[in-house]
């Protein structure tokens, strides 16, 4: 647009939406760590039996012991982690665009725009959960403190059985 801000959405950044920031695989899902997790989020109250007591599970909808849906399978460690771009030194204002090995909008100051969860299937003892994050889109207004860049990212969480778990969406507001 003539005599308008000009746009920190490079053609590189452009040609990147939909690219796979980075891929990870979770260790088999132990009913220990379902027990664990649940243990931890609920304190000091004890959790809801459907985590931690197999019998009683099992006599449920869910057919037996199922992971509260805020469970993290990748919490301690991965398996399995590829972040291509993860070693390149650089300013974690770049990120994203360090992941994809492009040069990133060079701004100075970042926040979180928000973050939004869709639930899917229940993790379960057993399951091994696939994590994989892409680059969804940018977009720039213009706000009191200049040009601002909202990339937006999205982390898809899928079972062994390809079913979607969870999928989180990210904002983060660069200027």
């Amino acid at each position: 647009m003539a005599g308008g801000p000009r746009s920190t959405i490079s053609a590189a950044m452009r040609g990147a939406v939909g690219r796979e920031l980075a891929r990870q695989v979770s260790f088999p899902v132990a009913e220990s760590d379902i027990r664990r997790w649940a243990i931890a989020v609920y304190y000091p109250r004890q959790p809801p039996r459907l985590f931690w007591d197999a019998g009683y599970a099992r006599a449920t909808g869910h057919g037996g012991i199922v992971a509260p849906e805020d469970f993290n399978p990748f919490a301690w460690m991965a398996a399995e982690r590829d972040e291509p771009g993860s070693a390149r030194p650089g300013s974690t204002l770049d990120y994203p665009e360090r992941l994809l090995g492009i040069p990133g909008p060079g701004l100075e100051h970042q926040l979180n725009g928000g973050v939004s969860v869709r639930y899917g299937s229940r993790m379960r003892p057993g399951d091994v959960i696939t994590s994989v994050s892409r680059l969804t889109g940018y977009s720039e207004r213009t706000g009191r403190l200049g040009r601002m860049l909202f990339t937006v990212t999205e982390d898809t969480w899928t079972g062994g059985d390809g079913s979607p778990v969870k999928v989180t969406s990210s904002t983060l507001i660069r200027y």
